[in-house]
């Protein structure tokens, strides 16, 4: 899967993250558990007149939907992350790796790189000045 990395991408990567937790736990329980279980309504015909009747089963639908967006999110967090760690230059990297994959806040940031009482420097001398030179929307 080709990912594109965007700035929206880049401020959704903490909750990726976080969502590939929670999918990968319901995957599991909809495994092992009733909640992999769904319920369909059809119309029955050995009767007449035909009446509705409840099916259950497993919900391979639903199952195969949340297998897609986990192996979608996991192919993007994958790409920021091999993206964040392939920018040549330290102190750019740094920020981003603090900024996205550590996830701290602005005022953090510039108190690690020295430019404490200014939060908004590292985000736009360094982060913002990086993905304008290289056209990243």
């Amino acid at each position: 899967m080709q990912v594109k990395i965007t700035k929206k991408l880049l401020d959704k990567y903490q909750k990726y993250k976080q969502e590939i937790r929670f999918l990968k736990t319901e995957l599991e329980e909809m495994q092992i558990t009733d909640a992999g279980l769904g319920n369909s309504t059809i119309l029955n015909y050995q009767t007449w007149p035909p009446h509705a009747e409840g099916v259950v089963g497993f919900d391979w639908e639903l199952y195969k939907h949340r297998k897609r967006v986990l192996e979608r999110r996991e192919a993007q967090v994958a790409a920021v992350n091999k993206w964040i760690t392939g920018i040549e230059d330290g102190q750019t990297r740094w920020v981003f790796k603090m900024r996205y994959i550590e996830g701290m806040s602005w005022m953090r940031i510039a108190e690690k790189t020295g430019y404490g009482g200014n939060a908004d420097y590292p985000r736009l001398y360094i982060r913002d000045k990086y993905l304008k030179k290289y056209d990243i929307q």
